[in-house]
């Protein structure tokens, strides 16, 4: 059975058979043995990991300890409210608090990162990923945001359309442009500072 456990940069949960790149966690959310329950996140800190850290191998989804998430890559976890875990990845997320205190002026503990994190990713009352919108020129490489409906990433080369699987080819940019931007913004304001997000390789850089 394909688990409904893949996130996409629309912040919609999934069933896919590709486990992409990175896992990730926001506590409980199966009901059952491989079962998606309604809750989308038990708490505030949504943190993406590496596949394989110090060799543990878990089931996916089974037991009570937490519900595995899985992402194509870094740029598309960030989109749907993630950041680097501070364990298992732990030179990522020094990386993305520097970036953090570059582009706040203030260096901020995981707890107040996932504060404000939270209130930017998602609707008050709701489940919805909170999105604005800017002007693609002004976006950083990393960004995801709408084109003709469907989730891209911002790339140095231009446009490039995302499936579940990897990118396609890059598409030019129409640099003046108004943009629904999926990517919550202070995400946007790390990468501005330098963050760069571990991109799938069939990314173009």
């Amino acid at each position: 059975m394909t688990l409904q456990n893949r996130v996409l940069p629309t912040g919609d949960i999934v069933a896919h058979p590709g486990r992409g790149t990175l896992t990730g966690n926001r506590g409980i959310l199966h009901t059952s043995d491989g079962v998606l329950g309604a809750a989308r996140w038990r708490h505030k800190a949504w943190i993406c990991c590496t596949l394989d850290y110090k060799g543990r191998r878990r089931q996916p989804m089974t037991g009570r300890n937490w519900t595995e998430l899985f992402f194509l890559d870094e740029a598309a976890a960030m989109a749907a409210g993630h950041r680097p875990c501070a364990l298992c990845r732990r030179p990522a997320y020094v990386a993305f608090q520097h970036a953090w205190t570059d582009a706040t002026g203030g260096c901020a503990k995981a707890s107040e990162i996932d504060a404000v994190l939270h209130a930017a990713r998602t609707e008050a009352g709701t489940r919805h990923q909170r999105r604005h919108r800017a002007r693609l020129a002004t976006l950083p490489p990393g960004t995801f945001v709408l084109w003709e409906d469907r989730p891209h990433l911002v790339g140095a080369q231009g446009l490039q359309g995302y499936a579940p699987g990897g990118y396609r080819l890059a598409l030019s940019k129409t640099r003046g442009a108004e943009v629904i931007v999926l990517t919550p913004a202070p995400f946007v304001a790390v990468m501005r500072a330098g963050y760069a997000p571990a991109l799938h390789d069939t990314a173009v850089v």
